[in-house]
């Protein structure tokens, strides 16, 4: 079981807390209505799979209710890092 850290309670709490939310850093069009198919399906669905790091969005859904972003190596499956939602993504180096 992963021990998830929230960034608002300050505390790591256990997985089945928590609910992952997808990809984290998405940018919605600018301007939706004039969003062609092609940029909403981009926005919508086309993500990528990497082996390696991945920065996700996740929600504390027993605890403070909140949003907040992770950095996950999808291998390992080890949480790296996470970090209030809005904020920049933190630089990680593997060793």
């Amino acid at each position: 079981m992963l021990l998830i850290h929230c960034p608002y309670c300050g505390m790591a709490r256990p997985e089945i807390e928590f609910r992952h939310a997808g990809h984290a850093h998405i940018a919605r069009p600018a301007d939706p209505a004039a969003a062609t198919d092609e940029e909403w399906a981009a926005y919508l669905y086309w993500r990528d799979n990497p082996k390696g790091l991945i920065a996700e969005r996740w929600r504390h859904v027993h605890g403070c209710g909140r949003f907040f972003n992770a950095v996950r190596h999808t291998v390992t499956d080890k949480l790296l890092a996470t970090y209030p939602a809005g904020a920049p993504r933190p630089e990680i180096d593997l060793p």
